[in-house]
């Protein structure tokens, strides 16, 4: 007799003391997707970025090394960054006591502390995090004792190289203020039962039974899903050309893979669309979502790319939208977990058992 796959209970997307243990045991234990190399492209180039309670600050240092630091500095703790990014000229001041750093985060300089007997400051570094690229793409990693980034997206090896991610370059970037759950976000992104009814012109483009499913257990879930047209756009053309070495039937195809737990990546064979989700509070996720292009496509005098950004901004705000309207209903008192689709929900359930398994509480 088959089991059942159902949605989690309630408190999974309301409790506080969930979202907590969320933080604690995926998000400062994993590998978390922060943005793009190319948001710090020069020496002392910096952006920031919150994990949970904690700040990092994203830059390069004089050797073109890309370095993540705790927002925090050592002296009192002051936070060293309020802008959301900018550039170091040569060193990271505290606005605070002046307390300075260079690039790789070595205190050089700490005002009149060379009066206090027994201070050291090599002892007094900035704290650093664990920070790898993948694709262009910049991973943080609070937890030390951690798996290199290599060895934990070795699944992926290889299987994305045709659309050459590394040399893409950001065109539009949209933040979602989103009022739900950000586990419900991603189980809505890992499935298109959904599509007839809240995304029409998605489904016309993309028939939603099409396609097949590669990866379906584990932290990286996904597949691809027929285009029956030449782009995903408002109009379904495109003016651009294929991506690096897409060719034959990925000519006709749109991938879309999560990469758990804060990467969405939806692989088109003109451009590439991201998300990387920001769980805020229980109830509240911001989400990030960036179009990217071939460079070479972009600098022509006749790039555009408002009509993949407005298709896709559109399909974001109706997914959003079905989101909160899930969120609100969670919230009666009559709410039970519900029986999910074998087939056409197989990802969502997938995702369910690796934030279970994460937690402790499969």
């Amino acid at each position: 007799m088959n089991t059942l796959l159902r949605t989690l209970p309630t408190h999974y997307y309301t409790s506080p003391s969930i979202l907590q243990d969320e933080q604690d045991h995926i998000f400062y234990k994993r590998w978390v997707c922060v943005g793009r190399a190319e948001q710090i492209p020069h020496t002392g180039d910096y952006f920031v970025q919150a994990i949970g309670d904690e700040s990092l600050i994203m830059t390069r240092d004089r050797h073109g090394q890309p370095r993540a630091f705790y927002n925090l500095c050592r002296h009192r703790g002051t936070q060293i960054c309020e802008a959301a990014s900018g550039k170091f000229h040569n060193t990271i001041q505290c606005p605070y006591h002046a307390w300075t750093y260079g690039l790789d985060g070595r205190l050089i300089g700490a005002p009149n502390m060379q009066e206090v007997a027994g201070f050291d400051k090599d002892e007094y570094p900035l704290y650093a995090a664990r920070l790898e690229t993948w694709q262009g793409f910049l991973f943080v990693n609070l937890d030390p004792h951690a798996e290199p980034l290599a060895q934990a997206l070795a699944p992926l090896d290889g299987k994305f190289d045709n659309w050459n991610l590394p040399d893409l370059r950001s065109a539009r970037r949209i933040t979602y203020d989103v009022q739900a759950n950000w586990k419900l976000l991603v189980e809505n992104y890992n499935e298109c039962y959904h599509c007839p009814l809240v995304h029409p012109a998605l489904a016309a483009l993309s028939p939603y039974e099409s396609g097949d499913n590669d990866l379906t257990e584990g932290p990286y879930l996904g597949g691809f899903m027929l285009i029956n047209h030449d782009s995903m756009t408002m109009t379904g053309r495109s003016c651009r050309p294929p991506l690096g070495a897409i060719s034959g039937e990925d000519l006709r195809r749109v991938y879309y893979y999560s990469l758990f737990p804060n990467l969405l990546l939806s692989l088109h064979p003109d451009y590439v669309m991201f998300h990387t989700l920001w769980p805020q509070s229980p109830t509240r996720t911001l989400i990030v979502c960036e179009w990217l292009f071939d460079p070479a496509t972009m600098a022509q005098p006749d790039f555009d790319p408002t009509d993949a950004v407005e298709f896709w901004d559109m399909t974001n705000q109706q997914d959003w939208h079905i989101c909160e309207q899930s969120q609100i209903g969670m919230r009666s008192r009559v709410y039970q977990p519900g029986p999910l689709q074998t087939m056409q929900e197989i990802l969502p359930a997938a995702f369910d058992r690796e934030v279970l398994k994460a937690l402790g509480h499969n």
